[in-house]
C-alpha cells in the first residue's frame, strides 16, 4: 500500500487513539486548574478503571451482550476510577494541601507505585482481555474512499465528544463548575463567599476519575487487553496532551489528546513503532520550548 493510500485509515486510527488520550488527560487538567498540581497517579487511576470494566463484563457476561453491555461495564469501570481518585485525594493529597509543593508530587508517585503493584499482585501480573467482539465486532464498520472506519473507532470518538460537551456545560453552567472555577481564581476568596472548598476540589477528582474511567473502558475495547502497567504509559501521554493543549484547559486537554495521537499514529505507521515514546516526548519538549502556554491556552499576563 502506497504512503498517500495508508494517511486516511492513520488518521482515522489517530483521532481514535487521541480521543482516549483526551479522556485520561482532562483529569489533569481538572486538577491542575483547580489546585494547581500535578496529579501523576491519575494513569494509575485510569488503569484501575480500566480493569473494574474487565471485572464487570465477565460478570455480566452470561446475562448482557452486544451494545446492551457496554453501559454497565463502562459505568462499573467509571464507579472504580472515581473511588480510587476521590479516595487519592482525600487521604494522599488533602492532608498535604498547605505543604511545600515537592510534597503533594511525591505522595502521587507513592500512590502510583501502590496502586500499580497493587493491580499487578491481584492480577498475577498477567494481562487481562476485554472481550470486544461480545460488544460490536472489530471488523464491522464501513468504507469510506477506501478508508476503512470501524463502528468501534467511531463508538470511541462519539463517546468522547459527548462526555467533552457534557462536562463543558457541567463546568460553564452548573452551581458545581462556578465554583471550581472560583477555587481556581482564589481558593481564599472562594471560601469566604461559602464555597466549599474541599467539596470542590474532591467533585475535580470525581469528575477526572470518572472520565478515565471511561477511557480505560475503550482502550481495552481498542486493543483488547489491559494490564497492570498501562497506567504509566497513558498517563505520560495524557501529560503530554495536557501540555500541548494548554494545562489546566479542558477543550486544550482533548485538542492536544488528537494532536498527539494523529502524531503518534501516522509515526507509528511511517517511521517505526519503536519511536511511539520518542514521538511524544519530543513533541512535549518541543511545546514547552516553542509554546510553552500550549494550543489553546494563555501566555503568562495575558488576559481572557
Amino acid at each position: 500500500m502506497s504512503f498517500f493510500a495508508q494517511v486516511p485509515q492513520q488518521i482515522v486510527n489517530g483521532i481514535s487513539l487521541g480521543s482516549v488520550y483526551g479522556l485520561i488527560a482532562i483529569g489533569y487538567s481538572m486538577v491542575y486548574g483547580t489546585l494547581g498540581m500535578l496529579n501523576f497517579a491519575h494513569g494509575e487511576v485510569f488503569m484501575v478503571g480500566a480493569f473494574g470494566g474487565w471485572l464487570a463484563m465477565g460478570l455480566l457476561l452470561p446475562f448482557l451482550s452486544g451494545p446492551t453491555l457496554l453501559l454497565p461495564v463502562t459505568v462499573a469501570a467509571s464507579l472504580t476510577a472515581a473511588v480510587v481518585g476521590v479516595a487519592t485525594e482525600r487521604f494522599a493529597y488533602r492532608p498535604l494541601r498547605r505543604a511545600p509543593r515537592l510534597a503533594p508530587l511525591i505522595a502521587a508517585l507513592g500512590v502510583s507505585m501502590f496502586l500499580q503493584n497493587a493491580v499487578m499482585l491481584a492480577t498475577g501480573g498477567r494481562a487481562k482481555t476485554y472481550l470486544t467482539s461480545a460488544i460490536v465486532s472489530p471488523d464491522a464498520g464501513v468504507m469510506l474512499g477506501g478508508t476503512f472506519i470501524s463502528f468501534l473507532r467511531l463508538m470511541v470518538v462519539a463517546v468522547a465528544a459527548l462526555l467533552m460537551l457534557v462536562l463543558d456545560y457541567l463546568v460553564r453552567h452548573t452551581y458545581t463548575g462556578k465554583a471550581m472555577r472560583a477555587v481556581a481564581e482564589d481558593p481564599e476568596a472562594a471560601a469566604w463567599t461559602g464555597v466549599s472548598v474541599n467539596r470542590v476540589v474532591a467533585a475535580a477528582f470525581l469528575l477526572g476519575s470518572l472520565l478515565a474511567g471511561v477511557g480505560g473502558v475503550m482502550v481495552g475495547l481498542l486493543y483488547s487487553q489491559v494490564d497492570f502497567y498501562m497506567g504509566f504509559s497513558a498517563g505520560m501521554k495524557a501529560f503530554t496532551a495536557c501540555v500541548l493543549g494548554g494545562i489546566g484547559n479542558l477543550p486544550g486537554a482533548m485538542v492536544g489528546g488528537v494532536v498527539l495521537g494523529l502524531l503518534e499514529s501516522l509515526g507509528v505507521a511511517f517511521v517505526s513503532p519503536v519511536y511511539r515514546d520518542v514521538i511524544a516526548f519530543s513533541l512535549l519538549i518541543l511545546t514547552l520550548v516553542l509554546r510553552p502556554q500550549g494550543i489553546l491556552g494563555r501566555a503568562r499576563g495575558q488576559r481572557a
